[in-house]
């Protein structure tokens, strides 16, 4: 494993800059390059460890802030516009590219959650990305979430068209929590919330349990397995054993209709790949095996 030099980049997308941060592997340059996507309501910090592994790893490696997100502009704050995101995705890879460190030739998308589904979707209308690697990724929400009441669920439903409703009408956001202890109005429940809060939220994370839910509605009409279908470079899909947020039955869809999929599936729930080590060693290494393989790297 060797050094990595960190630099703070910018670039412009959808009428406003976008921060972001490029880990840079020691040795020759330049250098295959992994430019990750952040998953819903996330921010690029919470991505650096993931990064750093690969840097040191000699992949040079690039985190960025989506709109109204971290450090990147954009009002207001804490929305998840699906389709500004993706334009996001697509100007970081074109930032990527042109940095003098990275071979532009040789760039992976990879993807945690919904930022899983960006990635797919973005490489399967781009023929110059060379592979792409999705964590947990989101193809869809399940009929039923695991431990969430029909009472519990309305008033969710309900937090989210009084935001939407906000949101045409010019007003400022209805915020509901990201992720919320069970019976709580929030984006995802867990049993493990508090822990998984304290993991996000600890240090100086740029990361707010926050976020306007209107975004649900576009995603029910978000079809990344659709554009998995049409992907022609390989594709690996890293999934949770007992995940209720990106279930297994759903998201391993993604391999299955990619004409070079491929699925591992490990212990463990959706929270394991953020606040379990053990989960996260086994799945950055399998990660850097499976690109360095699609990009033929010694």
């Amino acid at each position: 494993m060797g050094q990595v030099t960190a630099v703070d980049v910018s670039f412009a997308s959808n009428g406003g800059r976008r921060a972001g941060r490029l880990y840079r592997p020691e040795g020759s340059h330049p250098a295959p390059c992994v430019v990750m996507c952040a998953g819903f309501g996330s921010t690029a910090d919470r991505l650096s460890g993931w990064a750093e592994v690969f840097a040191a790893a000699g992949l040079a490696a690039m985190v960025f802030d989506y709109g109204s997100f971290g450090r990147s502009d954009g009002d207001p704050r804490q929305v998840v516009d699906i389709d500004g995101q993706l334009a996001d995705v697509r100007a970081a890879v074109a930032c990527a590219r042109a940095d003098s460190a990275v071979d532009a030739d040789r760039v992976v998308l990879w993807g945690n959650s919904l930022g899983g589904a960006h990635a797919i979707t973005v490489a399967a209308d781009d023929p110059r990305i060379a592979a792409v690697v999705a964590q947990i990724p989101f193809n869809g929400f399940p009929r039923r979430v695991e431990g969430r009441s029909t009472a519990q669920s309305l008033r969710l439903t309900a937090a989210i068209l009084r935001d939407a409703l906000r949101g045409r009408l010019g007003l400022t956001p209805h915020y509901i929590p990201l992720v919320g202890e069970p019976g709580e109005i929030a984006i995802t429940n867990a049993a493990e919330a508090k822990e998984h809060i304290s993991t996000l939220a600890g240090g100086d994370s740029l990361w707010r349990n926050q976020v306007a839910p209107r975004a649900t509605l576009r995603m029910m009409r978000c079809r990344p397995a659709d554009a998995a279908a049409r992907l022609t470079v390989p594709l690996l899909v890293c999934l949770a054993a007992d995940d209720a947020e990106t279930p297994q039955e759903l998201s391993s869809q993604l391999a299955e209709r990619a004409p070079r999929g491929r699925l591992k599936v490990y212990p463990g729930t959706h929270f394991s790949f953020y606040t379990d080590p053990r989960t996260r060693q086994a799945v950055a290494s399998d990660q850097i095996a499976f690109i360095r393989e699609a990009l033929a790297l010694p």
